[in-house]
């Protein structure tokens, strides 16, 4: 029954970290860790997409959490990471949208169970809760672990149904 919907990159395969394009958007919260992520990252990944605010006035997280959700949907970019205070707010948004996976992640093992078990493709940092090197290795382990299949994929396939 669920195969008659068409999941888009349910079952990708990982490129190597080089090969990866990233998108990161980010309020008022995350700016400071986004900013510390992507000079961690420039020289790691293909290329990064700048989504987020540049400042620490306060701005609406929808207004960023968009663009980036539709550039992943699109292809634009492999994986997205979405900053804010919590997290929350900032996955929600990006849950909006059909073909979007996002995981709040707190830790490395969250990280990764969403990436093997849920094929996550956007990873939710709260950036009032973890530090820049917690958040640098929540990134490293949501960019490097592949997504399981198996009876993963069928649950996947589920979430899309209506």
């Amino acid at each position: 029954m669920c195969n008659q919907y068409n999941i888009k990159n349910v079952f990708n395969t990982m490129k190597p970290l080089n090969e990866i394009t990233i998108g990161i958007a980010n309020d008022h919260a995350g700016f400071e860790m986004k900013n510390f992520l992507m000079e961690q990252l420039k020289n790691k990944v293909k290329d990064i997409l700048n989504f987020g605010t540049n400042t620490g006035e306060s701005v609406d997280y929808p207004d960023f959490a968009h663009p980036l959700a539709i550039a992943v949907e699109k292809g634009e970019c492999d994986f997205g990471i979405a900053i804010c205070g919590t997290a929350n707010g900032i996955t929600m948004t990006v849950n909006k949208h059909q073909g979007i996976r996002g995981a709040v992640c707190w830790e490395p093992e969250i990280a990764k169970l969403s990436r093997e078990h849920n094929n996550a493709n956007i990873a939710g940092l709260p950036a009032r809760f973890i530090s820049y090197e917690k958040a640098l290795e929540i990134v490293k382990v949501f960019l490097t672990t592949d997504f399981e299949g198996g009876r993963h994929a069928r649950r996947i396939e589920k979430i899309n149904i209506f």
